[in-house]
């Protein structure tokens, strides 16, 4: 995955398309003729409306949510991490470095002390000091990693509210 440019694509989104997408984001496997009576359209209008907001990339794609703990996964941490050189090339190469590991649940580009925050989810700390000293560290470009361990989620939740 290379570098993209970002544009600016905001699709125009109606108050039934709203209540459609606040609906799928919290219960992603309701039938159309649930979805319909709740949305107060035809099913058949439900339908095209949900087909035409994955089609613009309004929803881009259902997924089913884990409970990291009841699977294993007891440890999360923040990563923050700086890379010695902002040339594009080893941006590149951070960036495809990135996508190969499953550990990272997400990376995003900062402003500010750090380029880069790692969403980071594992099994242990034993785990957590193994990625970082022989995955993150090793990396070419590497310049600084600062760890942060969540002791509690308060809160987590990936819906974005559509008013």
């Amino acid at each position: 995955m290379g570098l993209k440019m970002l544009k600016s694509s905001q699709v125009q989104l109606d108050d039934s398309d709203k209540t459609i997408l606040n609906v799928l984001q919290t219960s992603g496997r309701i039938r159309n003729i649930e979805l319909a009576e709740k949305v107060h359209l035809s099913p058949p209008a439900t339908h095209a409306r949900v087909k035409r907001l994955e089609k613009e990339g309004v929803i881009s794609g259902y997924a089913a949510k884990l409970d990291r703990n009841k699977t294993g996964h007891d440890c999360m941490c923040f990563i923050s991490v700086s890379l010695e050189s902002h040339q594009l090339e080893k941006q590149k190469q951070f960036f495809d470095a990135i996508q190969s590991l499953h550990q990272v649940l997400e990376c995003h580009h900062l402003t500010g002390e750090s380029d880069y925050l790692l969403k980071v989810v594992i099994r242990n700390n034993r785990e957590m000091e193994d990625f970082i000293t022989h995955t993150l560290l090793p990396m070419p470009g590497m310049s600084r990693v600062h760890t942060s361990v969540v002791l509690r989620e308060i809160k987590s939740n990936s819906a974005l509210v559509m008013e």
